[in-house]
Parts: C-alpha cells; sequence; structure tokens
C-alpha cells in the first residue's frame, strides 16, 4: 500500500465562509437538511463550529452548544461521499477533547431513531440512550423519534 495514499482529515473551526458548502452538504446527507438560516444562525450565535477537511475541503462538520458542565452535539454530519473511513469517529473524538477542554463533563445529543450508522457510531464510542424525545424530527412522512444519549467524558 503506498504510504502516500492514506490521507487524514484535519479538524478545524467553521466560519461564515463554509456557509455554501455546509448548506450543500446538509442536502446530500439529509431528507429534511437545516436550513441555510439554521447554519447561518448556528454560526452567528456562538455555536462552537468545527470541521473536518482533507486537504482543504469540507467533508465533515460538527455545531456543539456548552451549557454550564454539558456540551450539547446539535449536528455531526460527514458528507455521504467520505463516510466509511472512521472521519465521523475522527470529528466526535475531537468533539469529545473541545468538551473537556472547556471543562464540560458530559455531552449530550439526540439521533433520529431510525439512522442506525450514527447509532452505531456513537454506541461504538461510548454513549448510552438515556431517554427518547417522541416526534423530535421532522420527516416526509410526519415527524420521527429522537433517541437521546450521554457520554460521561
Amino acid at each position: 500500500m503506498n504510504i502516500n495514499a492514506l490521507k487524514i482529515p484535519s479538524i478545524s473551526e467553521l466560519s461564515q465562509d463554509d456557509l455554501d458548502a455546509l448548506l450543500a452538504m446538509e442536502h446530500r446527507a439529509y431528507a429534511v437538511p437545516w436550513t441555510r438560516g439554521n447554519l447561518n444562525e448556528s454560526l452567528q450565535n456562538g455555536h462552537i463550529g468545527m470541521a473536518c477537511r482533507l486537504e482543504g475541503e469540507l467533508v465533515g462538520y460538527a455545531f456543539l452548544m456548552c451549557v454550564l458542565d454539558e456540551m450539547h452535539l446539535l449536528n455531526l454530519t460527514i458528507d455521504p461521499g467520505f463516510q466509511g473511513r472512521g472521519w465521523g469517529r475522527l470529528l466526535l473524538e475531537a468533539v469529545k477533547d473541545r468538551a473537556r477542554a472547556l471543562g464540560c463533563t458530559q455531552l449530550l445529543l439526540e439521533v433520529r431513531h431510525g439512522n442506525t450508522r450514527a447509532l452505531a457510531l456513537y454506541r461504538n464510542s461510548g454513549f448510552k440512550p438515556i431517554g427518547v424525545s417522541q416526534q423530535y424530527y421532522p420527516s416526509f412522512h410526519g415527524r420521527e423519534d429522537a433517541i437521546v444519549m450521554r457520554s460521561f467524558l
């Protein structure tokens, strides 16, 4: 195997300059994506935005919100064309590192009940289900439940 063929993404901060790429990725990744307004609001209102970049190209991102000693993972997305390479795990570990650095003791998230790939990632990363938010997510067929999960840091 050619060692140069192994490319590892870097983690950096999101900025307003990433807005178009974020919106495009949301539309590739989700049937009901965040809107430009949702993304812009997160960038402008103090949420932590983390980018996963491969040779400068945005291939994933996460939005976080710190509340007291809890970090809330609002969105973690890897572009569908780049999934299955361990980069979601890499970004999630960077999220946990950031939460610890800010003094948080736990990381909370909601995940669609039907998102088996994300559920597996979170379970394999130490998250445990702690509840269900019924009818939390919009879908084309009404609403979908969310599994609430927590990981102690």
